[in-house]
């Protein structure tokens, strides 16, 4: 019988059924809380936070946690929130997924997602590859966003960055046909990683693009600049 991998990170099945580790594109910092993430975690999570172990849960429904049935737009890496808040409160009719394993970043995006008065988002810490593969059916999403994804800048840490052929066969079969993945970096090199993965897809077209006026300049955007590095932004299309 196939089971289904646990969606704790870190752990796979291997052929013969034993777990291991696995390379993740990730990796989890501290935990520790400021009055204000404190404040707004007691606050929030328990309505927009979606625990880890839920989703390992048999009949786990995406559309139960959010209370609807709605377009599904899916954000890897939501940090803090900056963006999550806007866009998705400018999206009122669309549901978003943000994936974050950072849980101080978690808590300053439910007080950011309460202010802009964005109730459409729900926040879960599960590794986003497992997400795609076991929560989001083929051609669902409406939109996948992937703003500033870890650069792993060192040659013996690429194999750990998000973007490879694998993962933009996986993406690319989530995205209905028409969505479109909307992309940012502020390293030059994975952004052409980026690009060379993303044009060798067959079903995805597209390339870099203007910056996107409707997301924010984060305060992570910010520094890649003061850094004296060039953001690149790119959209690819679902055929």
């Amino acid at each position: 019988m196939e089971r289904t991998p646990p969606a704790r990170p870190h752990q796979r099945f291997t052929e013969d059924g034993r777990r291991m580790r696995e390379v993740l594109s990730y990796s989890r910092r501290g935990s520790r809380f400021t009055p204000t993430q404190a404040q707004a975690w007691e606050a929030h999570h328990e309505r927009w936070v979606i625990p880890d172990e839920a989703v390992d849960e048999p009949g786990f429904s995406l559309a139960h946690w959010f209370g609807r049935e709605a377009p599904l737009i899916v954000e890897i890496g939501s940090g803090v929130g900056e963006a999550t808040a806007v866009l998705a409160a400018a999206r009122p009719d669309h549901d978003v997924l943000a994936l974050e394993v950072w849980r101080p970043g978690v808590a300053d995006t439910l007080w950011r997602v309460a202010e802009a008065g964005a109730d459409n988002v729900r926040l879960c810490a599960v590794d986003a590859v497992w997400v795609l593969e076991h929560l989001v059916a083929p051609d669902q999403l409406a939109e996948l966003w992937t703003f500033f994804p870890d650069p792993w800048p060192k040659t013996r840490h690429h194999k750990r960055r998000l973007v490879d052929p694998g993962f933009a066969a996986l993406a690319a079969g989530r995205l209905a046909p028409g969505a479109t993945w909307r992309l940012a970096t502020d390293w030059s090199h994975y952004a052409e990683q980026i690009r060379a993965v993303l044009d060798a897809e067959p079903r995805l077209t597209g390339g870099p693009v203007p910056r996107w006026d409707a997301r924010p300049v984060t305060r992570f955007e910010r520094k890649g600049v003061e850094a004296g590095r060039s953001i690149t932004d790119l959209a690819y299309r679902r055929r």
